[in-house]
């Protein structure tokens, strides 16, 4: 009876002291993974769900390699794991279930066949629609200004939930609060796949919009601030909010977005902010690699994509995606009979120009609006910076254009 109290008590927050001490064979597993707690949860889960021990599980491995030909007992003990309708585990969490077991075996040197622990993750559910005015309502109700910076750093960059958790302030380029689109490199080690294999060169290029660049230097200043120091190229970037000031652990991530999204209403988990920026990068028209370089993704025939011309070309294009990325500042939207006007004023002073081959000095001079005879509540189409001598002659602004021109009116 004692027994199946305390095996009722292991959770993923206690597994490692309650029951994976207690095998060698598991201690040495988890020394080859990052994410040890959730791994040695679901193992223990399994062999809970098997009625047998980690190394009762080995033994029947090493019996099976015995003979000829092998029964292959541990993968049929898997596969009806997989393949059962149990009621203590959903699709998702048999998967990793499987791979934590398969895990297990191969970092004991005693591989499972790879055809076994097949779970198909058919996706059930729609994912999340995700829009401006919903990541707006869900930054607003961040409390603090950790939070308010993680929402735009995480839908500009799309750094996932894992490396989110290891990321430190040297990852991000030198003097990056001066620069307009600022470069975050992440090395493989910190990415899918460990930097081991087939990822062994895979790096993360990725980059922050203005909105995101502010936000993370508000948040770096209130940061510094708590902990009574300047934060060093070795700090975590992500923090917990009290003393100690810990680092934000990979479970920490995800409750404090589930709380957040159940609060504001707003349907969010961080993969939705992986989707956002792919969802950019795919309207802007980006080359498949170029975008697999951004999302930390290995890059599928190319030698030494991250040179730095490679890096700067990469980082221009980046910036056609700005507008799709960033959501914090609300943009009234221009009228279609007011675009339709402006365009019909762009395409006669192009031609005004082409005709009379006007120089520059000139150019600053917008064409006045043909259908504005009586010269009363006329329209024009200047720069932001020819803006303020109109100002000065009492001229309105009526709206902002994507291409950053600004239509006045008299």
């Amino acid at each position: 009876m004692q027994k199946k109290e305390v095996e009722k008590a292991i959770t993923q927050r206690n597994v490692l002291d309650l029951w994976a001490c207690k095998y060698p064979e598991v201690t040495r597993w988890l020394t080859k993974l990052q994410r040890k707690k959730q791994a040695a949860h679901y193992f223990y889960r399994f062999c809970q769900w098997a009625h047998k021990t980690p190394s009762e599980l080995l033994i029947l491995k090493e019996k099976d390699a015995s003979i000829n030909p092998p029964p292959n007992t541990v993968e049929k003990l898997l596969d009806d794991f997989c393949g059962g309708n149990l009621a203590d585990f959903t699709n998702a969490e048999k998967f990793i279930a499987a791979v934590s077991v398969k895990s297990f075996f191969k970092w004991n040197y005693r591989d499972l066949a790879k055809a076994s622990g097949v779970v198909s993750l058919d996706k059930v559910k729609p994912y999340n629609a995700l829009s401006k005015d919903g990541l707006r309502r869900l930054w607003n109700y961040a409390l603090n200004p950790r939070d308010r910076a993680l929402i735009p750093f995480v839908t500009c960059t799309g750094i996932a939930k894992e490396t989110l958790s290891n990321l430190t302030w040297g990852h991000l380029e030198d003097g990056w609060e001066t620069k307009e689109l600022p470069l975050i490199d992440i090395p493989p080690e910190l990415l899918k796949g460990h930097g081991k294999g087939k990822y062994k060169d895979v790096r993360q290029i990725t980059f922050l919009t203005g909105e995101a660049k502010r936000e993370l230097s508000v948040y770096k200043a209130w940061i510094e601030e708590k902990l009574g120091r300047k934060v060093t190229a070795s700090d975590h970037i992500w923090l917990e909010t009290y003393r100690p000031f810990r680092p934000l652990s990979y479970q920490a991530f995800g409750n404090l977005i589930n709380s957040l999204s159940r609060n504001a209403g707003v349907p969010f988990s961080w993969h939705d902010g992986r989707r956002w920026v792919n969802t950019a990068l795919e309207q802007i028209g980006i080359s498949t690699n170029w975008a697999r370089k951004i999302r930390g993704r290995k890059v599928k025939g190319e030698e030494a994509p991250y040179s730095r011309p490679a890096i700067d070309d990469l980082r221009k294009k980046f910036g056609e995606a700005v507008p799709l990325l960033e959501f914090i500042s609300e943009r009234a939207a221009v009228p279609q009979e007011v675009q339709d006007r402006v365009k019909g004023l762009e395409e006669e002073t192009r031609k005004l120009r082409q005709q009379y081959h006007f120089r520059r000095v000139k150019a600053a001079k917008p064409e006045a609006d043909k259908n504005c005879e009586d010269g009363k509540h006329c329209q024009q189409i200047v720069t932001e910076e020819n803006l303020a001598g109109y100002l000065a002659q009492n001229w309105k602004v009526v709206a902002t254009l994507p291409s950053g021109k600004i239509v006045i009116e008299s």
